[in-house]
This record gives structure tokens, C-alpha cells and sequence, in this order.
């Protein structure tokens, strides 16, 4: 009996090789397949990081060219409008300007133009007075001479006068 246990053990031995050299290739075969997926993986994962940051900068340059546009658009936007405003704050204006020149008119307040004209008048004739006071008014010629020289104006004095009188008496009925 011993031998026919010997005759059966032999081929149970054999599968028990067998069984141990295959989970021995298996244990191989896994710690290879997991090296290499560590490594591989890290290299996948990698080039996943550089996919990412190339498709985030093509989408940050979108996205800035789109907002450049915007802005430009706006930009242009803004400009229109602020012309606009201010053609009819100009408009406005003038009209304004116009109704409180015509109130001032009709309350017989002068304008600036006849304001001028009466100071140019005024240094003409400032002009003239001293002009005449000076010849005439000697050390020995008497105080009431020299007031006498001083109101009494030059012809040609007198004659600018009129020319000028005349002239801003004509502005204002052409301005009418």
C-alpha cells in the first residue's frame, strides 16, 4: 500500500508545482503590470496636466479676444453717445445764450459789444480832454479858464462824436 500512495502523491506533487510556480508567475505578471501602470500612469498623468494647460490657454486667449472686442465696442459705443450729448448740450446752449441776450435786449441792459463801444468812446474822449487840458491849462491862466478849456471839446473831438453816435444808433435797428 505504501507504494500505491507514492504512485498517487507523484502526480499531486506535480499539480502542486504547478499550482505554486503559476500563482509565483501570476504574483510576477502583477507586480510587473503594477510597476509598469505607476509608471505609465504617472506619464498619463502628466500629459493630462500639459492637455489642460494648453486648453486653458486657448480658452484664457478667447476669452481675452472677446473681451477686447467688447471693449472696443463699448468703447466706440461711449464715444457715440458722448458726441451726441454734447451736439445737444451745444444746441442747448446757444438756445439759452440766445433767450437771456433777448431778456437783457427787452430790459434795456447793454450788451457786451455796446459796453466796448462805450469804453472805446470813453478813451476817446478821455483822449481828447487831455489833449485839450494840456496846452491850455497854463500856470498863469486863471481856474475858471481852465475848467472852461477842459469842458469845451474839440471840433474834431466832437465831430468822431457824432460818427460814433450815429454808427450805435444804426447797430441796433440792424440788430432788430
Amino acid at each position: 500500500m505504501v507504494k500505491k500512495q507514492q504512485a498517487t502523491s507523484a502526480p499531486a506533487a506535480e499539480a502542486a508545482k504547478s499550482v505554486k510556480d503559476s500563482a509565483q508567475q501570476i504574483w510576477q505578471a502583477g507586480l510587473a503590470a503594477f510597476t509598469r501602470a505607476q509608471s505609465e500612469g504617472n506619464k498619463a498623468f502628466e500629459s493630462l496636466v500639459k492637455e489642460g494647460m494648453e486648453i486653458q490657454r486657448k480658452t484664457q486667449s478667447a476669452a481675452e479676444g472677446k473681451i477686447a472686442k467688447a471693449t472696443i465696442k463699448v468703447q466706440g459705443l461711449a464715444s457715440e453717445i458722448s458726441s451726441k450729448a454734447t451736439d445737444q448740450l451745444g444746441k442747448m446752449e446757444a438756445v439759452f445764450e440766445a433767450g437771456v441776450a433777448k431778456a437783457l435786449h427787452k430790459l434795456g441792459v447793454p450788451s457786451d459789444k455796446d459796453v466796448k463801444s462805450i469804453l472805446a468812446r470813453m478813451d476817446t474822449l478821455t483822449q481828447a480832454v487831455q489833449s485839450l487840458s494840456k496846452p491850455s491849462a497854463s500856470p498863469s491862466a486863471s481856474p475858471v479858464k481852465r475848467a472852461a478849456a477842459k469842458a469845451a471839446p474839440s471840433p474834431v473831438a466832437v465831430k468822431k462824436h457824432a460818427v460814433k453816435k450815429a454808427k450805435t444808433a444804426a447797430a441796433p435797428a440792424q440788430a432788430s
